[in-house]
């Protein structure tokens, strides 16, 4: 029995729309701040201290595994007007988070 839409060999019927891409399209960090281990708010004060090593418009990394820094890293960037620009689940566990320095 065949389904309608599918091809016989499983591949997808034609037209149809490709599988989304697995990570946004964005530039790779300069600088990747390693928090992994640390509790919140050590990975937002590393941040902190070290986005100035960071050209304005590039990108900097900040892995961490405390889930308080899946709300902390985006509401600091709103706080202070630096780009959120996406996360990232790490193999590993945790996360990466990509900031755009704005200033």
């Amino acid at each position: 029995m065949r389904f309608r839409g599918r091809a016989k060999n499983g591949a997808p019927p034609a037209g149809a729309a490709p599988p989304p891409a697995a990570e946004p399209a964005a530039p790779p960090p300069v600088l990747v701040i390693d928090a992994l281990g640390r509790k919140c708010p050590i990975p937002i004060i590393m941040l902190a201290e070290r986005i100035r090593e960071v050209p304005v418009g590039q990108i900097v990394a900040v892995l961490a595994d405390d889930a308080a820094a899946r709300t902390d890293v985006p509401a600091w960037c709103r706080m202070k007007s630096q780009d959120f620009v996406w996360e990232e689940t790490l193999q590993q566990g945790g996360w990466g988070f990509h900031i755009r320095r704005t200033y």
